[in-house]
């Protein structure tokens, strides 16, 4: 069999807060050799791994700031989060819902807790994935995509073990929810203790698991604990995972796009001059109005 062999297991880097609601680990780009080339087309992850927020009457977030040549990816499994951009975009997402805002040619965008959630408090777990456009796309205009729980479709495991959650993609024949603007699987698969997911994503994919909850074997050998991050060589198509405990684990595969990539903070162009133009659009406010 082609195997899709394991290059690294990344354990979690030191938390850090991103504004004051969201308590998050790097995994991209990071100095596990997982900068942005190298995770083309993935080009940051943040994984707020299960935290306890108190009851805040003032909901904690960030505030407004910008985004432009690229896609922002939110899966919550714990906690409900509100959002709000300058292209009419916004809603709420809560335990099993996928906010997928596509920047483009430049938005506004603030997220914070949703506000009687704020007022409980609670669990708190999510993952951000930003996604990178091709050139030809980083103009197009904004768009959002809420896509809740049921919409997402659900192939079950052998032995009803477990289920696989097709966000975007294709598993099996079953298409995902999201559309995108490259090839790219995302998928969350919730296992029992025993259960065993298999895998064939093509070579020149970009793939990577993730594990929320339990502990997994990767290809029968590779042990992968609890907020764990397994990066797999371009050298197959086929993996598996195996459930050492009940898991949840989110697996990525893309196709790289293979074009230079020039970032600043919420900006990613292809060229210096063009995140020049960037924040210039930004601060001739050409990117919309949105309150704070």
């Amino acid at each position: 069999m082609n195997t899709k062999t394991v290059e690294l297991v990344a354990a979690p880097r030191e938390p850090h807060f991103v504004g004051d609601g969201f308590r998050v680990h790097n995994y991209i780009p990071s100095g596990f050799r997982m900068d942005m080339q190298r995770m083309d087309p993935f080009i940051m992850l943040d994984y707020n791994s299960a935290f306890y927020f108190p009851p805040s009457e003032q909901p904690k977030g960030v505030g407004v700031h910008p985004h432009k040549g690229f896609e922002t990816v939110t899966i919550a499994y714990k906690g409900k989060v509100q959002h709000h951009d300058s292209s009419g975009g916004g809603g709420v997402i809560g335990e099993g819902d996928v906010q997928w805002m596509t920047a483009g040619n430049g938005v506004l965008h603030k997220e914070f807790h949703e506000e009687e959630w704020s007022k409980n408090g609670g669990l708190f777990q999510m993952v951000q994935l930003w996604v990178n456009l091709p050139a030809k796309d980083k103009k197009s205009s904004p768009k959002y995509q809420a896509i809740t729980k049921d919409q997402i479709k659900q192939v079950a495991l052998p032995n009803g073990l477990g289920t696989v959650e097709v966000i975007a993609g294709n598993y099996q024949g079953t298409p995902g929810s999201a559309s995108t603007f490259t090839p790219i699987n995302l998928f969350n698969v919730r296992m029992k203790k025993g259960a065993e997911a298999k895998f064939d994503f093509p070579t020149s994919y970009t793939t990577a698991i993730l594990v929320l909850e339990g502990s997994v074997v990767v290809n029968g050998t590779e042990e992968a604990p609890t907020d764990h991050l397994v990066l797999m060589n371009n050298d197959g198509t086929h993996f598996s995972i195996q459930a050492n405990e009940d898991a949840l684990v989110l697996v990525l595969g893309g196709e790289p796009i293979k074009e230079p990539i020039a970032a600043h903070g919420p900006f990613v162009m292809n060229t210096r001059q063009e995140l020049v133009e960037a924040f210039n659009e930004y601060n001739q406010g050409k990117f919309g109005y949105l309150e704070d």
